[in-house]
């Protein structure tokens, strides 16, 4: 198959609304370092498009009609969207489904702690990362503490410039000769990715200097956000890169920023999503949490949350079934918005470039992704690709198909494999990222509009 550069295809007109997506993709990341904030962003954005809480139906046992357009908030971190169409919901959605979790850095419960002169917050990583990575980097804050009354407390330092920011610190050229000699992955061990966060200790009249340092932290932290020690044994508290989404390259035709896998993703799916009004099938977005370690928990795409609110759904369309659930997902097909391992010339090694994604050729199409001989995979089927294929041709749509690099290389997992359990028709269907999982990752912005596009495409196709 021969690709081509999507740039080339692009009109004037075309230029206009890329960048506009593409700053208003930029906004999002700056704005949306967390799974938290990603959520509470998504459901401002459904709001302003006249989306209602599936909660405020089901409380006032009001029926639902077509047109109706409904969110549903799953603990903050993890949000669906159904816009209803006129067409009996039992005859199958189009989803869209993207993760809204990257790797980062989160505070242990017991986190603060002083070592020789130097605050400390104690740390545990979440998802795969290179640890090496993390180190000698500016970090922001971002959580919530949940005070014993159930009051919360919002965190967010280290993203304007007059804020401080915090970092982990990394042994000089000079004195690391024998830490160099170690294994990419020992290289920083998972217990030293702790940050500082002070060196100056409070002055007092007594003569009691202990933890000096640690005490000038924690009057510092009561006196910003009336927080004390024990409140962080119930917190979720996430270190992550500082600093906002910028363009990439001279010729401004990328965006470098942290967490764009997946929000680039869940960016392009959620706008075009909210793009799409009147509707026959009914159409659904699922944005969640918990992809990066697995899928698992209450707010990841393993839990019952999203089959429940179809059931909701449907009892309150006057289809009290469980068996108009499986109905719904068994005629239901969905693309897995996730993305994948773009074609990097100083590591070609790792790829089989006949079978990987490039920047600016569009789109891309995963039909597998898993381990060696294609374990944990979904591994869609060849009639469903047939018929995706004639939709982005039809609308004009840059893609590509792709692995996720040469075969026992390595391997990953998406969410795609988890809604197939539901005999959903799915393939993996996302956007070539450069550095994935690094601190800063690297996209292209005509693989970003070519998304948006295809997503559309894929909704209105119903």
């Amino acid at each position: 198959m021969k690709k081509k550069n999507a740039w080339l295809k692009y009109t004037e007109e075309d230029l206009v609304k890329l960048n506009e997506i593409c700053e208003d993709y930029k906004s999002f990341l700056t704005i949306s370092k967390t799974e938290r904030e990603a959520t509470k962003e998504i459901i401002k954005r459904a709001e302003q498009k006249g989306y209602k809480d599936l909660e405020e139906y089901i409380k006032n046992n009001n029926r639902i009609l077509p047109g109706d357009k409904i969110y549903v908030n799953n603990k903050g971190k993890a949000v669906a969207l159904f816009n209803i169409g006129t067409r009996p919901i039992t005859e199958g959605m189009n989803i869209l489904g993207a993760h809204i979790d990257s790797p980062r850095i989160d505070l242990k419960a017991n986190a603060l702690y002083e070592s020789d002169g130097f605050a400390y917050f104690d740390t545990h990583y979440y998802g795969g990362i290179k640890k090496y990575q993390w180190v000698t980097l500016p970090l922001s804050l971002h959580g919530v503490v949940v005070k014993k009354d159930g009051s919360k407390i919002e965190i967010s330092l280290g993203e304007n410039e007059e804020e401080p920011v915090v970092g982990i610190t990394d042994l000089l050229p000079h004195l690391a000769q024998e830490q160099m000699k170690k294994e990419g992955s020992k290289l920083i061990e998972g217990e030293d990715l702790d940050i500082i966060i002070g060196n100056k200790p409070l002055k007092t009249d007594t003569k009691d200097e202990k933890e000096a340092v640690k005490q000038n932290i924690l009057n510092l932290l009561k006196e910003k956000y009336d927080i004390e020690e024990d409140d962080f044994l119930s917190a979720e508290i996430e270190a992550v890169p500082a600093g906002q989404a910028r363009d990439f390259g001279l010729d401004k035709s990328m965006v470098m920023a942290y967490g764009q896998d997946d929000r680039v993703c869940a960016y392009t799916s959620l706008e075009a999503f909210l793009e799409v009004e009147d509707t026959q099938k009914t159409l659904s977005c699922i944005l969640v949490d918990k992809e990066e370690i697995g899928s698992v928990g209450a707010t990841g795409m393993c839990s019952h949350f999203y089959d429940n609110a179809i059931a909701e759904i449907c009892a309150l369309m006057g289809n009290d079934s469980p068996l108009a659930v499986r109905r719904v997902l068994n005629h239901s097909k969905m693309l897995s918005s996730d993305v994948n391992a773009a074609y990097d010339p100083l590591y070609k090694s790792a790829m089989d470039k006949r079978n990987a994604s490039e920047f600016g050729q569009g789109v891309v199409f995963c039909k597998f992704t898993g381990s060696r001989g294609k374990s944990g995979s979904n591994d869609a089927n060849a009639e469903y690709i047939a018929e995706l294929r004639n939709i982005m041709d039809n609308a004009n749509v840059s893609f590509q198909v792709s692995e996720l690099g040469k075969v026992d290389i390595g391997g990953g997992g998406t969410i795609a494999y988890i809604l197939a359990n539901y005999n959903v028709e799915v393939i993996d269907c996302g956007v070539g990222v450069l550095s994935m999982h690094a601190p800063w990752e690297v996209t292209s912005k005509a693989d970003i509009y070519e998304a948006y596009r295809g997503y559309i495409a894929f909704l209105k196709n119903a």
